[in-house]
C-alpha cells in the first residue's frame, strides 16, 4: 500500500484493490454475517467497539471470518486502512 499523501489516487486504487483481492470475497455481499462493504449503518456498531478491537478480531478470526481474513500478507496497519475503505460509504 502506499501511504503517501500525495498519491491520494495511486493511495486508493491500491486499497481497492487489496479489497477486490481479499476483504471483498465476503464483505461484497454480506456473506456469513460480515458487515456489507460501503454500508455505515452495518459498520457503525463495529466501530463502535474501536479500532483495535477490530484490528483484533480479523487477526484473530470472528464467527465465519478464519484469522486474518484472506489477507495473509496484510499489516495492522493495512487492516486498518481496508476497515475504513469499506466502513465508509461511496460516493455515487
Amino acid at each position: 500500500f502506499c501511504l503517501s499523501r500525495g498519491l491520494g489516487d495511486v493511495y486508493k486504487r491500491q486499497v481497492d484493490a487489496k479489497y477486490k483481492q481479499t476483504c471483498g470475497a465476503c464483505h461484497s455481499m454480506g456473506v456469513a454475517g460480515a458487515p456489507k462493504a460501503f454500508d455505515a449503518a452495518a459498520w457503525a456498531p463495529r466501530l463502535a467497539t474501536g479500532m483495535d478491537a477490530l484490528v483484533a478480531s480479523v487477526t484473530n478470526g470472528k464467527n465465519a471470518m478464519p484469522p486474518r481474513g484472506l489477507c495473509m500478507d496484510c499489516t495492522a496497519d493495512q487492516y486498518k486502512l481496508l476497515i475504513n475503505y469499506m466502513a465508509t460509504p461511496k460516493a455515487n
